[in-house]
């Protein structure tokens, strides 16, 4: 049985209270429907306590609340004793990076190391061969010639100091660091939501009941198509920006499908 599965006695009670409340309510199986969206078969399962062919067991406590709500009924105690919660099944993630998308990193982080050191290394070096050469410049002294018979002898003039010229290193603009990418499609679950999100061939990439707090990214083109019970708990976001659930939504389950542009569009 999965997880918070009802047990069929207790769907049968909870589907004869539904049936008594919309008959007593003058309203037909179609009225039904029609005021939740949702297909007449599954107001009939719903009735009948047989929601094997519902879906997961979140979905069909979803669309018992809505019908309950509907008619005026409490059904919070039934639900709260039928359900059946087991360990929830472990979630594996199936990212993988190529080979090749590994190696071209590793070389680009080598290159960065090479240009970075090289611009430090090479100015400083520059420098210090200017300042060697310098003070191995000889420094000229001129000398006054004293006249002919004069018995004092000629005094030295003062040594012209060298004149020095400042060296500026010209150090290169070290390369500016990427910004951080955002992922281009977010989940992140304020409640209890049972997902389902297949990749772009079809496989499915996550399965199961997602708890508070939880949070999944995916890169462009890693997703083809999402499904999210419960899905007024989730937070969806693409590019950075946060996706009204609104138009993907019927009876708090959201459907939709990314194309290869990143473009959202309604499940099935």
């Amino acid at each position: 049985m999965n997880s918070n599965q009802l047990a069929p006695e207790m769907g049968a009670s909870i589907g004869v209270r539904l049936k008594q409340a919309r008959e007593e309510a003058g309203l037909s199986q179609e009225d039904v429907a029609a005021s939740l969206k949702i297909p007449v078969k599954v107001i009939r399962q719903l009735e009948s306590g047989d929601s094997s062919q519902l879906g997961a067991p979140v979905f069909v406590r979803g669309q018992l609340r809505s019908y309950a709500r509907l008619l005026g009924v409490t059904l919070e105690e039934e639900l709260g004793q039928a359900a059946r919660p087991i360990a929830p099944s472990e979630l594996v993630s199936h990212t993988h990076t190529p080979r090749y998308r590994r190696v071209f990193e590793q070389a680009t982080r080598r290159a960065i190391y090479i240009v970075l050191t090289a611009a430090i290394a090479v100015p400083i070096w520059m420098a210090s061969r200017e300042l060697k050469k310098d003070d191995t410049q000889v420094e000229t002294l001129d000398v006054a010639t004293a006249p002919a018979g004069d018995a004092t002898n000629a005094q030295p003039a003062a040594p012209t100091p060298g004149h020095r010229t400042p060296l500026v290193a010209s150090m290169a603009t070290l390369p500016s660091q990427p910004a951080a990418t955002q992922p281009a499609l977010s989940l992140t679950f304020t409640g209890n939501s049972w997902v389902e999100v297949r990749g772009a061939d079809g496989r499915v990439l996550e399965s199961g009941e997602l708890g508070t707090g939880q949070q999944r990214n995916y890169t462009v083109g890693e997703v083809s198509r999402i499904v999210l019970g419960n899905s007024s708990a989730v937070q969806v976001r693409q590019a950075g920006r946060t996706v009204d659930l609104t138009p993907f939504s019927r009876a708090n389950v959201a459907r939709f499908t990314l194309s290869s542009d990143g473009s959202l569009t309604p499940g099935d």
